[in-house]
């Protein structure tokens, strides 16, 4: 059915799946050239229900926790206008004539068609109960949903979810992220019943209600009951009991949207969907229906992407011509975190031999302490039917490729914990080149391999760009990065391609023992050209600020130090989305005065800041623009704080329960150590963030176990723990010596910290650490208490002189007018800007510029506007080089922008708009 001449394909829906067909046309060369009016090929028309181009659904909920709707697209205008792609938001299609070829839009547009393909999705099922229409009550499928709901949240404090299947739990952790107290009803007997057992429901369940979420299986929606204003305030139950519920989100499923194919007379299934053949056709040989619209061949409605994407490829392959890529049926693994939960299925993991099946035999590895059950099931032969993993879904990405054959070892070397006995799964080697690695966009290994050979790929990031795959849900990345390994392609063990042999600690050394002062003197004797980049410039500015005692440096933003920062360093407060900043003080162990209180209040008003406690017992104020920040860091310094450093990568907070002070039960002065602990590490700047707890007994309510350095009062002293960290991969801390007096636990941490300090990989947090360098906490004991390395005076001494030297960066940047002359909101000249680092510049039409100068004296000017984010910010990012090419990386999601064109080299259809370089002088700002 290819295109010899320009014809006219209507499609309706812009989601996901219909956004992939269009990609999928476009990768065949079968859509217009908009510069060839009349030429071959299919010019088409969306017709959109939302006012919002196609985003990632997948990703809804990241909306709750900060993620801005935009940086969820999946189209951009580039993409549309290259390809003569006519959208229309907010007109859906309202009647289908399959006779006359046309479809009627809701505004009344009438639009022919030679080829129509339906990509119309679901809607989500509602219960027929009372009251399930009052204010309140909400659907959760959509960015206008998740609006919605977010504003009527905030004068809300409960919640109830009906459904808890995925979508459910999803909407669930949105409520809890929201603030609400939450409770989760199922209908079945147990979470997720189409994607885990009762043992991986049991597994996630007490994971859930640990996280504070109350869970009712069993049990139905009857009603929703109201106030007498009319909005929801409890959800009765089939049992009768009542659930306080100021918000009812509906997830109990989903219904396809077929009412244009019913009203058209096409086939649709007995419980809906629009019947479709093996290439995804409907009884219309005109018509197709892709997604969760359809019903397709093998007599299912597909509710996830994956197979929604293998149908928008079958549809292309028909409209390009070849007609070569039938669907018959799809793999409906899945993986994803659940508040908090790692859950993932794959294959068929209820076959149990029942009915005449084939005999199954069920391979478990359960641990309830830690809320980790994973499940293989197996064929008669052996072959791998399916599984579940709850828990710890790290072996997910070796499994599924895996299924329907035999697997290469024993099944319990890919159920056991990692660093266990016999827990060292066969590698990508044992995988045939037609195992699919990539479900999601259905590509196989035998794909990647020869990707990697006829492109010489070398990392993820090639093999995302050359088949797509890992671009999905991300789960196969790992099994992607093995296929790479079996290649023999060699991992590069340096930073980046300035430091191509070196790796963090092996710079760190270098900088130690010879004495070397400035990133300009390392990249001279140890690197490989080039201009640096956001990867080793940050990096190396961590090693010379931790080092600066020993080097005899100054501040953090003296000289050429300043253009290796990263954003936040730079500026010593976080950036946030919008482009302003977060300012956190200091409040050691949580103590602090009435008066600071005011002081903070006071600044926050004064300054329009929004407040927020955070989990680190200190108080965060957000919004602040950059040229704000040293007025309101010497309001609070005269208060009594200093800085915090949230921004850096080092200590962050020392928390503490209030101990012997005031509980009843507690053993030690947890609130003065905790002070006295981060007096002593503030400024350590380390491989990554570290964050300390001291619990004044074993009740542990400082929650220490979950901290890269935890301590414990005891009747005998202090334990300390280490390497715990809480977050998407959570750990609990192993303990290292108990029984500590005050001065030994002291020598102790300042061993651990140094010896991580010097040895831990860039970003690399402790529990990473610990599971890298081998021989766990052992090695750590003979190391840190027995001195078998003979390094421990030196690691105390290195400690004291750090100590010694400490100053607090945001009184040290207000005593220094070079310094402060980088917050000044835009730059008055070319002549004013330091190599290496950007500034902001209004240009003489009234364009906002990022200008950058470059080692050689080269000024380069490109638009300041972050493209993904909307935020004004470029100018504030890592000035570098990447393959030769002059780059500046956003600060917000280090996306590369080459500085000569604007080109995203991270995604070529974005980019910065090249402005004219200005003469030395600037007008003032506005």
């Amino acid at each position: 059915m290819a295109a010899q001449r320009t014809q006219t394909l209507v499609l309706i829906g812009h989601g996901m799946v219909g956004h992939r067909l269009l990609e999928a046309l476009a990768e065949r060369g079968a859509l217009v050239d908009p510069e060839v009016p009349g030429g071959p090929g299919w010019r088409v028309t969306v017709l959109a229900e939302e006012d919002v181009p196609a985003y990632d659904r997948v990703r809804l909920s990241s909306v709750f926790t900060g993620t801005a709707p935009d940086q969820l697209g999946l189209s951009t205008p580039e993409f549309l206008a290259g390809h003569g792609i006519d959208l229309r938001l907010g007109d859906p299609a309202e009647h289908l004539d399959t006779a006359a070829r046309t479809v009627t839009t809701t505004s009344g547009a009438v639009v022919p068609y030679d080829a129509l393909v339906l990509a119309t999705g679901s809607y989500p099922f509602v219960p027929p109960i009372p009251g399930a229409d009052a204010p309140g009550c909400f659907t959760y499928r959509t960015l206008y949903d998740v609006d919605a709901l977010t504003s009527y949240a905030e004068r809300a404090r409960t919640g109830v979810v009906v459904g808890g299947g995925l979508l459910g739990l999803e909407a669930a952790g949105a409520l809890r992220t929201l603030g609400l107290a939450t409770h989760v009803v199922e209908f079945a007997p147990r979470l997720m019943p189409l994607q885990v057992d009762d043992g991986g429901a049991a597994a996630l369940r007490a994971t859930i209600e640990l996280m504070g979420v109350g869970v009712h299986t069993g049990v139905g929606a009857a009603e929703v009951e109201t106030d007498p204003e009319g909005r929801a305030s409890l959800l009765r139950l089939s049992d009768g009991r009542r659930l306080p519920a100021d918000v009812v989100v509906f997830s109990a499923g989903v219904r396809p949207r077929d009412r244009l194919a019913r009203e058209a007379g096409l086939a649709v299934g007995d419980r809906g969907g629009v019947a479709v053949d093996e290439r995804c056709r409907t009884t219309d040989p005109y018509v197709y229906a892709i997604g969760e619209c359809a019903q397709t061949s093998d007599g299912r409605v597909y509710g996830l992407v994956a197979p929604g994407y293998r149908m928008a490829e079958a549809v292309a392959d028909q409209l390009a011509g070849s007609g070569a890529t039938v669907f018959t049926g799809a793999d409906t693994s899945t993986r994803l975190k659940l508040l908090g939960a790692d859950v993932a299925s794959f294959g068929d993991p209820f076959a149990d031999g029942r009915d005449g099946g084939p005999r199954t035999t069920e391979i478990v590895f359960s641990d309830g302490r830690e809320g980790v059950y994973k499940k293989l099931l197996l064929g008669p032969e052996g072959q791998l039917l399916g599984g579940i993993l709850v828990g710890d879904a790290a072996a997910y990405g070796s499994l599924v490729p895996h299924a329907g054959r035999r697997l290469p070892g024993p099944p319990e070397t890919f159920l056991l914990p990692a660093g266990a006995a016999g827990a060292e799964p066969p590698g990508a080697g044992a995988l045939p080149d037609d195992a699919v690695v990539c479900s999601c966009h259905n590509v196989t290994k035998g794909a990647v391999a020869g990707a990697i050979a006829e492109h010489g790929l070398t990392d993820i990031g090639g093999v995302k760009r050359c088949t797509k795959a890992g671009t999905g849900c991300g789960g196969c990345v790992n099994t992607l990065q093995a296929v790479l390994d079996a290649a023999g392609v060699r991992r590069r063990k340096g930073l980046c391609e300035h430091f191509p042999e070196l790796s963090r600690p092996e710079l760190y050394e270098l900088v130690r023992t010879e004495h070397i002062r400035s990133y300009t003197e390392l990249t001279e004797l140890y690197g490989s050209g080039g201009a640096g980049c956001a990867v080793c410039k940050p990096v190396v500015a961590n090693v010379l600020g931790t080092l600066a005692p020993e080097l005899g440096l100054g501040h953090v933003l003296d000289g050429e130090q300043a253009a290796l920062q990263d954003s936040n360093d730079l500026f010593l407060a976080n950036l946030q989305k919008d482009g302003t900043y977060s300012v956190v003080p200091r409040v050691p162990g949580g103590e602090i005065t009435a008066e600071q209180l005011i002081a903070i209040g006071e600044v926050a008003r004064d300054h329009g800041l929004y407040s927020k406690i955070t989990g680190g017992q200190r108080i965060d104020l957000f919004g602040a623009r950059k040229e704000e920040l040293p007025a309101v860091w010497r309001r609070l310094i005269a208060a009594g704080f200093e800085s915090g450093q949230a921004y850096g990568k080092s200590l962050r907070t020392v928390k503490s329960c209030v101990g012997s002070r005031f509980c009843r039960f507690g053993q030690g002065d947890s609130v003065q150590l905790a002070i006295d602990l981060e007096l002593r590490y503030r400024g350590l700047r380390a491989p990554h963030k570290i964050k300390g707890g001291v619990s004044g007994c074993l009740r542990e309510c400082a929650e220490a176990r979950g901290k890269d350095i935890g301590v414990i009062a005891t009747a005998g002293g202090w334990n300390l723990y280490v390497c715990g960290n809480g977050g998407t991969d959570p750990r609990h801390a192993d303990l290292l010596a108990a029984d500590l007096s005050a001065a030994e636990l002291f020598a102790l941490i300042d061993r651990f910290l140094m010896y991580y300090v010097r040895t831990g990989e860039r970003l690399e947090r402790t529990s990473a650490w610990l599971e890298r360098i081998g021989g766990g906490t052992g090695h750590l004991r003979e190391v840190l208490i027995e001195d078998s390395l003979g390094i421990c005076a030196e690691l105390e001494a290195q400690m004291d002189r750090h100590v010694a030297a400490y100053r607090d960066e945001w009184r040290a940047v207000l005593d220094d007018p070079a310094a402060l002359a980088r917050f000044e909101p835009h730059v008055a000249g070319v002549e004013f800007l330091e190599p290496g680092r950007g500034r902001a510049a209004v240009l003489a039409d009234g364009t906002e510029a990022a200008l950058f100068r470059d080692g050689d004296g080269e000024v380069y000017a490109v638009g300041n506007r972050d493209p993904f984010s909307g935020a004004d910010v470029i100018a504030n990012g890592i000035m570098g080089s990447r393959d030769g090419v002059p780059v500046v990386a956003s600060p917000l999601h280090k996306q590369e922008f080459d500085l000569r064109t604007g080109v995203c080299l991270d995604d070529p259809a974005v980019r910065l708009p090249v402005l004219p370089v200005p003469g030395p002088s600037l007008p003032a700002r506005p």
